[in-house]
This record gives structure tokens, sequence and C-alpha cells, in this order.
């Protein structure tokens, strides 16, 4: 019985869309106003659990022959670009150098699946992908992955409490640099207890910012709620916000509760909810917090929309027992939409952070920036969920207005957007690392055991293949992971300036690969329309460049994070300077960002998900501005495995840890990696 997390399923693409401007109403048309109640405190400590571990990963131990269950988890971050081909790239050459050219500070390997697998004794899933959440200050870097936490001075030592001593998995302690789950911080039973299978909330997709005006943290997941007998999942699901009580993340935090199961039914009746309100994403203004979400109907294929949840920022920094909030519906109508017409819904709004404390709009009594895109289904055929082209040369800019009455007694935000021109973009292939398409060899364990039929195990039974499924055919081949779909990614409002970047097909040395378009956005306000103050494409010959962050300091100098994959090029945390004079400039890896080895997840084996491949890489990544300096934060491969290792003692003849595909030698860990995958995240400063 292992769980499978398939976060935003394949991403692809085909021609242009032409959307209509809209202008949505104002309120209250398109708000509800609601009192959001504190629902208590919490902090960054391992809660209560059962210790043990009994690896579910290995059903043939538990039973001669036995195959891992069908999938029965949740799939999260839902995209309906699936089964697409991908579009055809605008060619690209390289770009200037930027004025911006960040010299390197200093960077440290962030949570990885191993401290996320064997967090709280092991009472956890093998989860992909990592989804990043970072946010800095005070002193303090803070990082969240599905479904871990842990909180570093910046020089990367973990300054939470040491729990090596008492997480015994298996036997024995185990070191996972002080990670705290997920389900532990925000006040809930084990994501999974490993001696009896009973399932706890499942929270997904943490994004976390650092606000300097209130020198507090905020960090929100979404949690589906489990069914009575602990066996799996039901309808109801809600946003849980942490807000720091102080400056210090491993103090105390208030936590709020969103439920947004059924935010997002349009009122036509098509595609009713109960709704997932999946993809949450976090900014701040001068005056609120604004958690977005992307709401899909459970039981069709089709989008209600995104939603905006506007808070009082005041109110969360001080602890209020109850928090003024207004929820807009992006659907923009009282009557069921047409295919992509004028009641275009948003898709993933995400709501722009700024830096510092002197960088918000305070125009028309407070103004918040959300960017979002319309090549995707969501966008042009939200009710059918298919049929459109997966391309766009548009952006839409999103404005929300008299943000400062969300503190007052009668809350009254106004939401209108604009649709700009912006460079053709189209949904981007597979991203290729070495040896995409061919048998895994012995440094791509996972794979290779998988087909592996000869090797003496410690049972006495020949075949790898035995320690993970049932009999599969032997023919798995190395996954090329998945790209993002063209979603918008991290915005950022500095300097005056909207700043955001996508996934988009490019073409470069003659091949259609991975590539980023990047947007540097003159917002417009009350009587100005917004425009483009400069976009452009970031790709390279035999590269993938995937799921980027871009992180702007107040001055407009800032630094864009990504992962980079190539032919040659096993994925790895790269990083380029972006300016608003020459824009985006030369690339490169991160200092100890090249990856060592292949993605060797669970979700790139058909044997594994009993269906088609889906290699999850990403979501998202970060980037966070600390002063003069920018924090990014991206996913790659850290370390290498070899075959015999990974196999360790349940090879017949083999040493090693008790738990299979660890690494971790006899001394049992840290680990470099789990049987069942090998993400890593890599944290890095710049002062650009």
């Amino acid at each position: 019985m292992h769980r499978t997390r398939l976060v935003r399923l394949a991403a692809v693409t085909a021609p242009a869309v032409v959307v209509a401007a809209l202008a949505i109403p104002s309120l209250p048309a398109q708000a509800a106003s609601q009192s959001i109640g504190l629902a208590g405190t919490s902090s960054i400590v391992t809660g209560d659990s059962p210790t043990g571990d009994q690896g579910p990963e290995f059903p043939a131990q538990e039973e001669e022959n036995g195959t891992p269950d069908a999938f029965t988890g949740t799939i999260t971050d839902r995209t309906l670009s699936l089964g697409h081909a991908p579009g055809k790239g605008v060619s690209v050459n390289s770009g200037k150098k930027a004025k911006s050219n960040p010299t390197f500070s200093n960077g440290f390997e962030g949570l990885n699946l191993y401290q996320q697998r064997y967090a709280r004794r092991g009472n956890q899933f093998t989860v992909e992908p990592p989804d990043q959440a970072m946010c800095v200050g005070g002193g303090y870097v803070m990082e969240a992955v599905n479904d871990v936490v842990n909180v570093y001075n910046t020089g990367g030592q973990s300054v939470l409490p040491d729990n090596t001593a008492t997480n015994i998995v298996s036997g024995f302690p185990r070191n996972v640099n002080h990670a705290v789950d997920l389900n532990s911080f925000y006040g809930y039973p084990p994501a999974i207890i490993r001696t009896t299978g009973v399932r706890g909330p499942e929270l997904t997709d943490p994004t976390c910012i650092y606000d300097a005006a209130t020198q507090r943290f905020f960090m929100v997941v979404l949690t589906i709620d489990p069914n009575s007998s602990g066996t799996g999942y039901v309808f109801t699901n809600h946003l849980d916000l942490a807000v720091s009580k102080t400056s210090d993340p491993t103090g105390l935090w208030n936590i709020y509760k969103i439920d947004v199961t059924n935010d997002g039914t349009n009122a036509g009746g098509v595609n009713p909810c109960p709704c997932l309100g999946d993809y949450p994403h976090i900014g701040a203004d001068a005056n609120g917090i604004y958690l977005t979400t992307n709401a899909y109907p459970w039981q069709s294929n089709g989008f209600d929309g995104a939603q905006i949840y506007a808070l009082s920022k005041a109110q969360l920094a001080a602890g209020a027992a109850n928090v003024t909030m207004q929820h807009i519906d992006t659907f923009g109508t009282v009557n069921a939409p047409s295919q992509a017409g004028s009641t275009q819904p948003g898709f993933t709004v995400w709501p722009a952070q700024s830096p510092g404390t002197g960088s918000f709009n305070l125009a028309s009594n407070g103004t918040e920036y959300f960017l979002s895109s319309n090549a995707a289904d969501e966008a042009t055929h939200p009710i059918t969920g298919s049929g459109g082209t997966y391309e766009s040369n548009q952006l839409v800019v999103w404005s929300l207005t008299n943000t400062a009455s969300l503190a007052s007694g009668s809350a009254d935000v106004h939401l209108a957007n604009r649709i700009i021109d912006a460079n053709q973009y189209a949904l981007p292939p597979k991203q290729q690392q070495p040896g995409s398409g061919t048998a895994p060899g012995t440094g791509t364990p996972q794979g290779h055991c998988i087909n592996d039929t000869t090797t003496l195990l410690f049972t006495g039974q020949t075949g790898c293949w035995r320690l993970l499924v049932g009999p599969p055919p032997h023919n798995e081949v190395v996954s090329a992971p998945d790209s993002n779909d063209t979603r918008m990614q991290q915005v950022t409002y500095a300097n005056g300036k909207l700043w955001g970047a996508l996934d988009t097909a490019v073409t470069v040395g003659g091949s259609n690969r991975a590539g980023i378009g990047w947007y540097v956005v003159k917002p417009g306000g009350a009587t100005l329309a917004p425009k483009m103050a400069m976009q452009g494409y970031l790709g390279a010959t035999g590269m993938d460049f995937t799921y980027p962050a871009i992180g702007v300091t107040a001055s407009g100098r800032g630094v864009m994070a990504f992962t980079a994959t190539g032919d040659a090029t096993y994925p790895s945390a790269a990083y380029a300077p972006i300016d608003a004079v020459y824009g985006v400039g030369d690339w490169n890896v991160v200092p100890g960002g090249d990856g060592m080895a292949t993605d060797d997840g669970f979700t790139g084996y058909r044997a594994q998900l009993n269906s088609a491949p889906r290699p999850r890489w990403g979501d998202y990544g970060a980037a966070a501005v600390d002063g003069s300096k920018v924090w990014v934060a991206s996913e790659y491969i850290s370390g290498a495995c070899d075959y015999t290792t990974w196999g360790g003692p349940f090879f017949a003849g083999g040493t090693g840890d008790n738990l299979l595909g660890t690494c971790a030698g006899p001394d049992h860990g840290p680990g470099l990696r789990t049987a069942l995958g090998n993400w890593s995240t890599r944290v890095s400063s710049f002062v650009p």
C-alpha cells in the first residue's frame, strides 16, 4: 500500500487564444464579507505518534507476491491541460547581460525526501513533488515543502530543536535535520500511522511570506479532511493560515481556517461544488493578506474559477479572535459562463508580494496586484474542461483597490482586471535528463530495481522488483520529468512594477524545449491602463528550464530561480539576474546546486502507479527578499547512490541501513534519498 501524491498532471499545448478583455464588476456584486475566527495556536514542534515503521513501500515483505494498492489518494494541483501535444516554441537567442549582476552570498541544502518520509517517526507518506515555500526575515529562513517544515539561521543551520533522539524509525533514531511534519505544526494527527494505516488530514501546497511591515511570518496550506475511519478522504477542504505571534518563527503561531469546499460553484449550476480549493498562494500589500486558489469541482471535469480571499493584515498580526475577510469569485457573472467569452474566469491569479516596508501601492486607498495567464482550458473552456489551443499572447493584470477598508468595520474592496498583449507562450514539452527514454542503469536504482529479475535477495528469492511491486513488465525507462503548464508563477510588486514568469515552449538550437517567459509590467492605476514594460524568454540549447520564481529588491534588481535539466545535465538548481533595463541575463547553476543523478521518483514508473507514468516535478519554486539580498529556492537532485548501497542488506550479503533505499549506511542516517524517490531542495542567497 503505497500512497502516490500526484500534483498537477502533465503539461501540454496548441495554437493561439484571443480572449476579450473584461472588467470584473466592483463589489458588493462580487464579494462576500465574512469573519474568520481564531482556531487555536501552535508551534513548530513534532507531535505525538507511535514509534516504528512497517514499511508499506515493500508489499512483497507483507504478502507473498503482493501488489501495491491502486492509487487512493488525492490528486491536487490539478490541470485541465492533460494529454495534449506540446506547443511550438518561439525561437530564442541568448539574452543581454543584465545590469543586475548577482553576487552569491551563501547557500545550503534545504528539505529533502528523506526528511519528509522519516519525520514524525516515519508516520509520513512518500510525496512527489515537494512544492517549495520559502520566506525570510528577522534573521530566519523558513522553508516548507509537501509535507515538512524547517527554520534556519541565515548561515543554513536549523534553529528548531534537535528531534533525532526521539525520532525512532524501525528501531533506530533518524536524523531529519530537525524538520517537523506539517501535520504537527498545524495541530493534526500524523499523515498516516504506519502500524495501522489510519490516515490523518492531508496537507498540501505550503506557501509563505515574511511581512516586514508587521514583522510576522504567514504560511498557508490546503487541508483535505479524512473520513471517520481514516481509510480515505472526504470532500471537505480548507485553507489553514498560520501567523507567527512575533518575528521569531520558532515561537507560537495563531491558526485560522477558511472552508473552501463550496467556494466556486457558478450560479448557472454547471460544474457544481463540492470543490477543491487547489494551489493556494499568498501575497500582501500595506493593508491585507491575500490568498488565492483554483476551484475545481470534485465530481466533474470543468473549472469553477480562481478564488480570492482578502484578510485584514493588521488583525491577523494582532492575533484577533475574529478577522475581517472578503471572498471574491473571479468567475465574474451570475449566469453560467460561455466558452472563453467575456466571462473568462481567473486561473492561478497569483497575488503579489513586496519587499521591505515601502514598496506597497497606497493609491486608491490601498491596491494589491495579481497576474495570471490565459492559455489553459481553465481560462478558455471552464465548463467543458477541454477544447482550447494551449497558447496565448495575453496576460491578465488584476487590481484590488480600497484595501485599507479591510481593517474597518465596513470592508469594501473592488476587483478589476485588464488584458495586455504579451509575447506568445505555449504549453512546454517535458524536460529531458541524461538517459531519458532508455533503460535505467545502476545509477537510477529504483527504476533499475523494477527491471531487475536476477539479483538474489535476503529472502532467498531472486529479482529486486519483489521489494517494490508485484510482477510488472520489466521495461521501465528513465523518465522525462514533467514541466509546468502555462500558469503564472510567483509575482512580485517592486519599484512600481509587477514581475512574473511562467513556463513555456521555446525553440533553441532547432529543438522544441521547456523554457521560461518573463514579464515586467507597469500595472497602471485608476486612469492609466497597464502596459508591458519589458518581456522576454530564457532558454538554452540542449536544456530545459522550469518553475521560475522571481525576487526583486525595492530598487528594482532581482534574481530568478528555476530548475535546469538537459540532455547532459541532471536536474539542477539554477538562477539568472533580472532588471527592468536589460531584462534577464545569463543563467548559471547556483554554487552547490549541480544535479548529481537522474530524477528517480515513483511517479515516473508505470509499475509504481499501475497506470501511465506521471513523473512529477516542481509545481513551484520560491524567492524572497530580505533587505538587499534575494533568497531563492529550487528543486534538484543533490546526491547519487549506487545500486548496491541502495539495496543494502535487502540484497543477499549486503550491509547498510535497515530501511531500503536510504543509502544511509550502517549508522542508519541521515540518508540521501528513500526507496521511492530522491528529490532535494537548494536554498541560496544573492546580492543583485
